[in-house]
């Protein structure tokens, strides 16, 4: 194995098998670790943080008290339950390995490229046998470009179609390493008012539609799909699906959208001692839904739902 794989190592959280809706075929997803977006709405908040952290499952603990007895740093008071104080954790991840009943679990793993390709590989037969393939999200895998590019260069040598889902929030020449790498981009676009997207992501949206353009304007339009994630109250406003129509068309070549109806996750944050911003925890109406579909059809997109 050569230098840059035995030096370069990724920070996974999960490794999800027989994936149906990452891309076409039976597919592994790789989560990558970290992401420079803050969306109050995130289904994912486990891949926000860059660094290892604890999860903690109330309802598989048994209230044994050994999660504190074996935290190196004091991290852990118990008084009925654990609470964690996560400015005092250092994720050794002494305590979850510990619990009888994995109700505190350490997310994050480091993997180097031949270890992430082993789990992989794994899969080859399904993916040969359904045209599937390989899924790299997160968290925002462009987040650790090194190691995905280097992941990437991997899979393309076995002949495994890659998909990149990705925000689109990162340096132009970082997407420009890559993208020749990818076969199918699953590409979000979430609010097109920079002031809006500043509020409920953290982070302008100037880079994310600038580096659209640079794909579609690069040939790639055919190998993105836009993925449009439907916030109640936040941009499944008129407003937002208006302005949303006008951006894409002027994107020649853009074949499919793909509407991602909000869940509620409030559940996930207090797993991580995280703040949940949304006060709406309704998915969008079905009617609602079929309104935005049909906007998207009349510039001629295909619209999946």
């Amino acid at each position: 194995m050569n230098e840059v794989k035995n030096s370069c190592l990724g920070l996974i959280f999960d490794v999800q098998r027989y994936s149906i809706h990452d891309g076409p075929g039976i597919r592994t997803t790789v989560f990558f670790k970290g992401c420079p977006l803050k969306c109050w709405w995130c289904h994912n908040p486990e891949g926000i943080d860059s660094g290892k952290e604890l999860m903690y499952f109330e309802y598989k603990c048994m209230h044994c008290g050994t999660c504190a007895e074996v935290c190196p740093m004091g991290a852990i008071e118990f008084d009925e339950s654990p609470r964690v104080s996560r400015h005092l954790c250092i994720a050794c991840g002494n305590c979850s390995a510990a619990c009888p009943s994995d109700a505190l679990r350490l997310v994050g793993r480091e993997y180097t490229v031949g270890e992430l390709m082993k789990e992989i590989e794994r899969d080859v037969l399904y993916f040969d046998n359904s045209s599937g393939g390989v899924t790299f999200s997160g968290g925002e895998p462009l987040y650790q470009h090194e190691f995905l590019l280097e992941v990437l260069k991997e899979c393309k040598k076995m002949g495994i179609h890659r998909t990149l889902d990705t925000s689109g929030f990162a340096p132009q020449e970082v997407l420009a390493l890559v993208m020749d790498y990818v076969d199918l981009f699953l590409y979000d676009l979430k609010l097109i008012d920079e002031k809006e997207h500043i509020k409920y992501t953290g982070v302008s949206n100037a880079q994310i539609k600038e580096n659209l353009r640079f794909l579609v304007n690069y040939g790639r339009a055919k190998d993105i799909i836009l993925r449009f994630p439907v916030i109640p109250g936040i941009n499944d406003t008129p407003d937002n699906v208006e302005d949303m129509v006008e951006f894409i068309s002027t994107l020649k070549g853009l074949r499919e959208v793909d509407l991602l109806p909000y869940h509620d996750v409030s559940e996930k944050y207090n797993r991580l001692d995280k703040d949940y911003k949304m006060t709406v925890h309704k998915s969008p109406s079905r009617e609602r839904l079929m309104e935005i579909k049909r906007k998207f059809e009349d510039i001629g997109l295909y619209v999946k739902l």
